[in-house]
């Protein structure tokens, strides 16, 4: 079975790698890393990170894999406790 550009990216994510939009785009061929980062929070359910960094005086954006606070886990009850009646 052939791995989406997103299966790639998300196994990338799970071995522990962090990566920018530029490398997500010309890593795995993403035209918008930033819509395949939501994608996958959204649609996946995968807690994805963004943290800003300073790069020779340039701020940098890093995107990785991350374990979700019990809050976040408690909103996500709430929503779905809302649609559901």
């Amino acid at each position: 079975m052939k791995q989406t550009k997103q299966d790639l990216l998300i196994e990338a994510f799970q071995n522990g790698e962090q990566l920018t939009s530029y490398e997500i785009s010309s890593r795995f061929g993403i035209k918008n890393p930033t819509a395949a980062v939501s994608y996958l929070r959204l649609n996946g359910g995968y807690a994805i990170y963004s943290n800003k960094r300073v790069v020779d005086g340039e701020v940098q954006t890093k995107f990785r894999l991350g374990r979700p606070s019990r809050a976040v886990v408690a909103a996500g009850y709430r929503a779905l406790a809302t649609q559901a009646v």
